[in-house]
């Protein structure tokens, strides 16, 4: 494993198991193997709707507590209560303690339940926060009112899409990028670019694999998804080679500045803020 460090000193995993779209049971067998594959970080969220089976398959594998890093993340409906969300959190978990707790989309009561969230930072229930999903312009708006500075923004991020100009302006904060769709959410054209099939011919790899050593040389940490104990362990065997600078620039040419989720913040706020789940009725 490979590990960043966040501006608040905490160390984390370079690479992860990210948890979007698995069911309870799936989270959990996945959580299970991937923390007995060698994986220290997990990912889920509120609305994923598998919290409960992540906190499951973490008790399973036996792993100390102390030795995983957890990251979740609160929903829009939940941020005018952001005090009793992040309780609720913690007892689906079955934790004490959240790594890394991200508020999920830039809508709603935002600020609100930022503030919610350092007080937990403050009272130990959380080592880290994070954005998913802002843009700089709503980043800074937390920035510039917050008393314990974001260490996280969780964005759509893939050799199609690496974030460059977000990046440089986290850069002035020390604020990390973990990256969702790494993958490029399963596209095909991505995944044969010749420059993959070149490099993972040449390291004896897969191109997914040859993105993934992208991403952490880039600096980005990386939570690619799946319940198949063979993808899982094959999504962490990369830390025994590294590109060159200049393979690293041939990958860097694939920017398009073009991602694959493109909802309008005004939908994306009616759409988030109407889905009101009970979390706590999950499996």
């Amino acid at each position: 494993m490979e590990y960043v460090y966040l501006n608040n000193a905490v160390k984390m995993p370079a690479l992860g198991l990210g948890t979007f779209l698995l069911s309870p049971k799936d989270a959990e067998n996945a959580t299970y193997s991937a923390l007995l594959g060698g994986y220290e970080l997990i990912d889920t969220a509120n609305a994923y709707m598998n919290e409960r089976g992540v906190g499951r398959g973490i008790k399973r594998s036996g792993v100390e507590r102390d030795k995983i890093f957890l990251s979740t993340k609160l929903w829009p409906s939940e941020y005018e209560d952001g005090d009793i969300a992040i309780d609720d959190t913690l007892r689906r978990l079955d934790t004490d303690y959240i790594d890394l707790l991200i508020l999920h989309q830039p809508v709603g009561e935002f600020q609100k339940a930022y503030k919610a969230m350092e007080r937990a930072f403050k009272a130990g229930k959380v080592r880290a926060l994070g954005l998913s999903n802002f843009p700089e312009e709503l980043i800074q708006t937390i920035v510039d009112d917050c008393e314990v500075m974001p260490q996280i923004v969780q964005v759509e991020a893939h050799p199609y899409f690496p974030q460059t100009a977000l990046k440089e302006y986290l850069k002035k904060y020390d604020i990390k990028l973990m990256a969702w769709y790494p993958l490029g959410h399963g596209d095909k054209a991505l995944l044969k670019e010749p420059v993959f099939g070149d490099l993972a011919q040449k390291y004896g790899r897969t191109p997914a694999q040859i993105i993934l050593r992208w991403h952490v040389e880039s600096g980005n940490v990386v939570i690619p998804g799946s319940k198949n104990p063979d993808h899982i362990a094959a999504n962490l065997d990369i830390f025994d080679f590294s590109l060159t600078d200049e393979e690293m620039g041939e990958i860097n040419k694939l920017d398009k500045n073009t991602r694959y989720y493109n909802m309008p913040l005004e939908q994306a706020a009616k759409t988030y803020l109407s889905i009101r789940p009970d979390f706590n009725a999950q499996e």
